[in-house]
């Protein structure tokens, strides 16, 4: 599925896109990146085929600003219920380097593979982002087909069937089918 333009009118057809392949595939992992809560909440809605195990990856505490959590207690706690997983940690793909980048003007490994996925949307660098969080936190397995969805600024609007690897091996990641993206 090819979206017109990127962003968060997509999550719901994406979401929609990404359960229907967990389901044909029988692919039993779905990962996805959410800062605020509301691709939890549209997922919610729309709802979950029994035997998914789910992983919300949020954004780090102090992301935006100096001890804020954008997620909130309040949209954990709603995850958490809904039997879902919630991995809070540095980004993959940026975390302490851009620490570097930003005070040096350089350009850095881990940076250079995160600028090379957005050559395919910045929803596929979120969404290999995510699963390799998510698989350093042992939430999905490493080699074995899941779904990772990102997306474009908020919302989702990319998904992958991707075999994740851990951070420290992230060059085995293999990404299989895109299954969602915008043209753009």
């Amino acid at each position: 599925m090819i979206f017109e333009r990127p962003g968060e009118e997509n999550t719901a057809a994406a979401l929609q896109c990404a359960l229907e392949a967990a389901k044909e595939k029988e692919i039993k992992y779905l990962v996805f990146s959410s800062n605020r809560g509301e691709s939890v909440k549209k997922l919610l809605e729309i709802g979950v085929p029994e035997g998914l195990k789910v992983t919300v990856v949020t954004s780090t505490f102090g992301f935006k600003a100096p001890n804020e959590w954008q997620f909130g207690e309040e949209m954990r706690k709603l995850a958490l219920e809904a039997g879902f997983n919630v991995c809070t940690a540095a980004h993959a793909l940026s975390g302490a380097e851009r620490s570097f980048s930003n005070k040096f003007s350089g350009a850095y490994p881990v940076e250079i593979v995160a600028h090379t996925l957005r050559m395919f949307g910045a929803g596929t660098k979120v969404a290999v982002e995510c699963a390799l969080m998510a698989a350093d936190a042992g939430y999905i397995p490493v080699g074995e087909p899941v779904i990772a969805m990102g997306g474009t600024g908020r919302g989702l609007d990319t998904a992958w069937i991707l075999k994740a690897a851990n951070t420290h091996t992230l060059l085995a990641t293999r990404l299989e089918e895109c299954l969602c993206k915008p043209l753009v």
